[in-house]
C-alpha cells in the first residue's frame, strides 16, 4: 500500500499508543505502531508497583507545569490543549474510572495496570489501529510523498506521517529514528533515581518511612515521604531532588552530600524548644523512650539520638547542652554522603531528548523535517514522580495524533 494517509508510530509505549489512538479518532485512515520489544505498553504495566499512576490530580495548567524540571517553560500551551482533567475524562469515557490518593496520584480503581493496558489496546483495536512487536526501526528516509521506514528485519514501510515515541534516549535504538530525521538531542542522563548511602545511622532501618521529610542536594531541595532502604534513601522526596538536580548530580558522578531534615519543616529553634519542653515536663524520662516528633518512628529517633552521642540510659534532666545541640542537628540537618545512585524500580525516566526549540509545540511536528512528530519521553521533557511523566505522554501524544490526522486529511484533499 502507498504512503498516502498512513500514520506510522515508532514506539509502542504510552505516548505512542495514545498518539495512534488520537490519530485514528480524528480520522486517520491507517495507523500502524512499530514496537521493537516483545510487547507493547511495558512501562504502563510495571509503573506504580503494577498499579499504573495514570496522572496527577492537578487540574490547573499553570500549576501543573511546575512539576517538570525539563519542559516547564514550554508546556503551558500543550497543557491548555490537553491536561489531567482531559485524561481523566477520556479514560472514564472508555471504561476506566480513576481514584485520587492522598498525595494527588491517580490510579485506576482496580489498582491494576492491566486495566489501563486493556483499555488502550481495546480502543486502539476498535479504531483499526494495528501494531507489530519485535519490529525495530533501522532507518527513516524522507521521500517525495512522505517517508520510507526500514525495519531491522529488512521490511520497508511507507508512511505519510511518522510519530517518534521511542521513550528515553539512553539506548541507540531510541535515538536512531531521531538522528535519521536530522534532530539533535540534549544528552541523556537518568532522572528519578534513589541515593546509595552507606551510613550506620540507616543500617538495619530498611522499611522505615517518614511521611514528610525535607532533603537538599546542593541548591536542589524537595519535601515529601522519605524511605530508608537497604541501599540508602528513596521515596518521593529523594526522587524529586534527583529529578530537579539530574544534570548537576550526573556532573558530580553521583557523589555528594545530602542534607536531611527528618522533621520536614521544623527549624533548629523549634526542635530545640520541643526538647526543652520535654526536659521541663518529664525530666526523669529517658530520652530514647519515644519520639517527640510526629512522623519520626521510635527506631529512627533512637538511631539519631545514638548518632548524637546520647546513651540509652540518659534522661531528659541530665541531657547536656552539647548533646541537645547535636541531637537537634541530627533531626533537622543530618549530613549523609551519597556514593552513587540506583534507579527507582517503578520509574525509568531520562532527562534529555529532542530539543524543544526544534518542535512546534502546537502540533508536536518537527520544525526541521515536516511530517515528523514527537511525543513522550523522547522529547526533552521529564517530570517528578507522581504521574506527571505519564501526563506529558498523554498530552504530547494526543496533540501529535490530532495533528497527524489533520495533515493526512489535508494531503488527501
Amino acid at each position: 500500500m502507498g504512503s498516502d494517509g498512513r500514520v506510522v508510530v515508532i514506539g509502542g509505549g504510552a505516548a505512542g499508543f495514545f498518539g495512534a489512538i488520537a490519530a485514528a479518532e480524528c480520522g486517520a485512515r491507517e495507523v500502524l505502531i512499530l514496537e521493537k520489544g516483545p510487547e507493547v505498553l511495558t512501562k504502563v504495566r510495571i509503573s506504580g508497583g503494577g498499579r499504573c499512576n495514570v496522572t496527577h490530580a492537578c487540574f490547573e495548567p499553570r500549576e501543573l507545569v511546575g512539576n517538570y524540571p525539563r519542559g516547564s517553560k514550554s508546556l503551558p500551551g500543550p497543557f491548555h490543549r490537553w491536561q489531567s482533567s482531559d485524561t481523566v475524562a477520556w479514560f472514564a469515557q472508555n471504561g476506566v474510572e480513576l481514584k485520587t490518593e492522598d498525595d494527588g496520584r491517580m490510579f485506576p480503581v482496580t489498582d491494576d495496570s492491566r486495566t489501563v493496558i486493556d483499555c488502550l489496546t481495546r480502543v486502539a483495536r476498535d479504531l483499526g489501529v494495528k501494531w507489530r512487536t519485535h519490529c525495530g526501526v533501522a532507518d527513516v528516509i524522507a521521500t517525495p510523498g512522505g517517508f520510507l521506514i526500514d525495519t531491522e528485519s529488512g521490511e520497508k514501510i511507507e508512511a505519510r506521517c511518522i510519530l517518534i515515541a521511542t521513550g528515553g534516549i539512553r539506548s541507540g535504538n531510541a535515538r536512531r529514528p531521531v538522528e535519521a530525521v536530522g534532530h539533535a538531542m540534549a544528552a541523556p542522563v537518568p532522572s528519578l533515581f534513589t541515593f546509595k548511602i552507606d551510613d550506620e545511622r540507616l543500617t538495619g532501618l530498611q522499611g522505615v518511612s517518614v511521611p514528610n521529610a525535607s532533603v537538599r542536594a546542593g541548591s536542589w531541595q524537595a519535601s515529601g515521604p522519605l524511605l530508608v532502604t537497604h541501599w540508602g534513601l528513596s521515596g518521593p522526596a529523594a526522587l524529586k531532588v534527583s529529578a530537579w538536580g539530574a544534570r548537576d548530580l550526573a556532573d558530580c558522578g553521583y557523589e555528594f552530600e545530602l542534607r536531611v531534615n527528618w522533621t520536614g519543616s521544623l527549624g533548629s529553634d523549634e526542635v530545640a524548644s520541643v526538647l526543652s519542653s520535654e526536659r521541663l515536663a518529664h525530666g526523669a524520662r529517658k530520652v530514647m523512650r519515644h519520639s517527640l516528633i510526629e512522623g519520626i518512628t521510635k527506631r529512627l529517633w533512637q538511631r539519631l539520638g545514638t548518632a548524637a552521642g546520647i546513651s540509652d540510659e540518659r534522661t531528659w534532666s541530665t541531657l547536656t547542652k552539647e548533646e541537645t545541640r547535636r541531637f537537634t542537628a541530627e533531626l533537622v540537618d543530618g549530613r549523609y554522603a551519597v556514593k552513587g545512585k540506583s534507579l527507582n524500580k517503578d520509574e525509568f525516566v531520562t532527562c534529555g531528548g529532542v530539543h524543544l526549540k526544534d518542535v512546534n509545540l502546537k502540533t508536536m511536528e518537527s520544525k526541521l523535517t515536516p511530517g515528523v512528530f514527537f511525543a513522550g519521553e523522547v522529547l526533552d521533557i521529564d517530570g517528578v514522580t507522581g504521574g506527571f511523566n505519564f501526563q506529558a505522554a498523554w498530552t504530547t501524544g494526543r496533540i501529535a495524533g490530532e495533528s497527524m490526522a489533520q495533515q493526512c486529511a489535508d494531503s488527501a484533499g
